[in-house]
């Protein structure tokens, strides 16, 4: 896969680190990087050997949002059919099997915001800054950012945050959960890869499964949730790897998973 606005290189085994890379331009969200991103995510999404990936930008920013220059003039059509794309990118990054982690090393605002919230977590550098300002463009964020702040933050600081429209820091976004943990930013990504080296480490049909339960779960009445869990633990324990775990921790050796 030929591509122009991201990259995407191996960062350990099973681990996968995608950059987005026009940081000459803040590392907007174009046309031609919600296409690559689109292809991307389901590429990987139907390769065994992705066991995670992590999400960051080139440069100072992690994403500006929307490319607001290429948007400059559009026609309403034209707009419409580009956020049909972006609308099918993001769900192609949500219906990805394994993890995806965001590494907010910088600003992500509007449509970068959400693709980081998106990720099953975010760490982020002490630089970072998140925000939806969609509001003072006359529009709402619609890759599904006003969900993942109210399920994230609650409804009343999501609201604060939506209707104001202005950013938080890192320390701010790490209290309303947004980011699971701030680093000073030349540890942020050794830091962030050296955890997705542990998940990678671990039982990939585990890790998957956790990410489904995770996901489905939460929309779910607790009694659902549960059932849904129990499908995915009775499908694991019949597993090769259920029976290599535990030899391997009486045995007292490393696990040797391969998501059989």
């Amino acid at each position: 896969m030929k591509l122009k606005t991201i990259t995407v290189g191996e960062a350990g085994e099973g681990v996968r680190l995608v950059t987005l890379s026009r940081p000459d331009a803040a590392n907007a969200l174009s046309t031609a990087m919600g296409e690559e991103l689109l292809a991307l995510w389901k590429a990987m999404a139907k390769d065994p050997k992705v066991r995670v990936a992590v999400l960051t930008g080139a440069g100072r920013f992690f994403c500006a949002g929307a490319d607001l220059k290429e948007r400059d003039g559009m026609t309403d059509a034209a707009w419409g059919e580009q956020h049909v794309m972006f609308e099918a990118m993001i769900r192609a990054q949500l219906s990805c099997p394994f993890p995806i982690i965001a590494a907010v090393n910088g600003a992500a605002m509007g449509g970068g915001c959400e693709m980081a919230l998106a990720c099953d977590f975010a760490w982020g550098s002490d630089t970072a800054r998140l925000g939806l300002p969609e509001v003072g463009l006359g529009i709402i964020p619609g890759l599904g950012g006003t969900q993942y702040i109210v399920r994230a933050a609650g409804a009343r600081r999501a609201s604060e945050l939506l209707m104001s429209g202005l950013p938080i820091d890192a320390t701010q976004a790490l209290d309303f959960g947004l980011l699971n943990r701030v680093v000073p930013a030349d540890e942020l990504m050794p830091q962030v890869l050296e955890r997705a080296r542990v998940i990678a480490s671990k039982a990939p049909l585990s890790v998957r499964a956790l990410k489904a339960v995770v996901q489905g779960g939460a929309a779910l009445r607790l009694d659902k949730a549960m059932a849904l869990e129990l499908v995915q633990y009775n499908r694991l324990f019949k597993t090769k790897d259920r029976r290599e775990g535990v030899a391997a921790f009486n045995q007292k050796r490393t696990a040797v998973f391969r998501g059989e």
